[in-house]
């Protein structure tokens, strides 16, 4: 995605005309570049909440006692793009630099670093789980996250791994009866399969336990959950209260547990979501000129109205996809018809807007997934999961915009709210922002003790 980026807008400056290309550029937010004359030459490329105001600043006449950065007599071209929200302008930023520059330079520059995951070892004679940073292909579908810190990772493992008997040396296991063991099989957290194993019972004990686990880091809990809530109402219809006690107080500790995992973390080919910002304005009449400019320039979007231009509201909608970051897709706050469609009868009716949602949503999966066959490239989808994690995990004032999950169950297909997103787009085209709730990252209150 990033190696096609190019920029909306591309205008040549020259000192001698500074002050009618300088009025040209919109008072919006976006990224641009200043090009010199040579093609060797290194752009100065960054982002601005007020386009013309900030490149303004480093391309008008300079102050002779003013130190600030002035590039007037040093550019010949200005290339941007104007974006609707702050978290538009990262994406937009990320590709432009490594458009321009490469990834590594663009990891460096926007100082992105790959989250911490949780990593199910599913491959090994005897799984265990542990943190880490580093993504693998063969291990993807084992790897939960991303989490907001290290800390945050290793909390969540230790109360996940509290709950049942799983391993946590980091050795390569070749097991025997004389093995001296560790303080976890002393203190009966750990099923020993060090010198337990060597027998098929001790064997199939431990795979069976290793399947659990990997299920509740699937299900976020859900499948101890629901086994919990079945033994303590067979409990309870048995009328034996004090097992049922039991039984709801370890279901209170398993819940504690599975909180510390937002649910944002997810097996990475499963982690979807849609994210909703504010989008660049449309005109609601636009000027025959600027439309032309527009279409010529490949743009979906009507973004450089002039200032009187009335602006159309619409919300940008932004899809995760297996982890990887695509968008943005306008969508038109509800109510909204197309013009062209009123006036001729011969042009096919606009969907309603729950298909318009429904098909944006389906261009950009397929956008996310041009060769279904094709690796991963690992060092993008770091990249994309580093910029979601320092959106999703800010805290909640200030986080703009809101996002969406897939239903519970869906995984091929996934099934969208799409009544939540309307709804949403509309509160973020008029301007009523309402960020999702930030998560709790609390540990549990109580010590969590094995389930068996």
């Amino acid at each position: 995605m990033a190696a096609s980026f190019h920029f909306e807008r591309s205008i040549p400056f020259s000192p001698e005309n500074s002050a009618e290309t300088l009025r040209a550029i919109p008072t919006l937010p976006g990224v641009f570049a200043l090009h010199g004359p040579r093609s060797e030459d290194e752009p100065y490329l960054t982002r601005a909440a007020d386009l013309r105001r900030r490149i303004t600043r480093i391309l008008a006449p300079p102050d002779s006692q003013s130190k600030r950065l002035n590039l007037r007599t040093r550019v010949a071209r200005i290339d941007y793009t104007v974006t609707g929200s702050e978290f538009e302008s990262a994406l937009t930023l990320y590709h432009a630099t490594v458009s321009i520059f490469s990834q590594t330079e663009a990891r460096r520059r926007l100082r992105l670093h790959t989250p911490f995951f949780l990593r199910f070892t599913a491959g090994d004679a005897f799984p265990r789980v542990y943190s880490t940073n580093r993504l693998s292909r063969r291990a993807l579908a084992h790897t939960y996250g991303p989490f907001p810190s290290r800390a945050a990772a290793d909390r969540y493992c230790d109360a996940v791994l509290d709950l049942f008997k799983l391993r946590r040396c980091t050795e390569d296991l070749a097991p025997y009866p004389e093995h001296p063991g560790c303080v976890y099989q002393e203190m009966n957290k750990c099923l020993a399969p060090c010198n337990q194993a060597c027998t098929p019972a001790g064997a199939a004990a431990y795979a069976a336990e290793a399947a659990a686990v990997e299920a509740f880091f699937a299900t976020h809990g859900e499948s101890l959950l629901a086994q919990l809530t079945a033994e303590r109402e067979q409990a309870s219809t048995g009328l034996d209260f004090e097992r049922a006690a039991q039984l709801h107080a370890q279901f209170l500790r398993v819940k504690s547990a599975a909180a510390l995992a937002d649910p944002l973390v997810q097996p990475i080919p499963n982690l979807r979501a849609v994210i909703l910002q504010k989008a660049v304005a449309e005109p609601r009449n636009p000027d025959p000129v600027i439309l032309s400019e527009a279409r010529s320039a490949e743009s979906k979007d009507l973004r450089f109205a002039g200032p009187d231009t009335e602006a159309e509201p619409s919300a940008a909608i932004f899809l995760i996809e297996a982890g990887s970051l695509v968008g943005p897709a306008r969508l038109a706050s509800a109510g909204q018809t197309d013009s062209a469609t009123a006036s001729d009868p011969a042009v096919p009716p606009t969907p309603n807007p729950e298909e318009r949602v429904t098909e944006l949503l389906a261009d950009l999966a397929a956008r996310a997934k041009p060769h279904p066959k094709s690796a991963p490239d690992l060092a993008t989808l770091s990249d994309h999961l580093s910029l979601l994690r320092r959106w999703y995990y800010r805290p909640e004032k200030q986080r703009v915009g809101e996002v969406f999950f897939p239903r519970e169950g869906a995984t091929d297909k996934p099934s969208w709210p799409i009544r939540r997103i309307l709804n949403a787009a509309a509160r973020i085209s008029l301007g009523d922002t309402k960020p999702t709730a930030e998560a709790q990252h609390q540990p549990p209150q109580s010590p969590i003790e094995p389930v068996h």
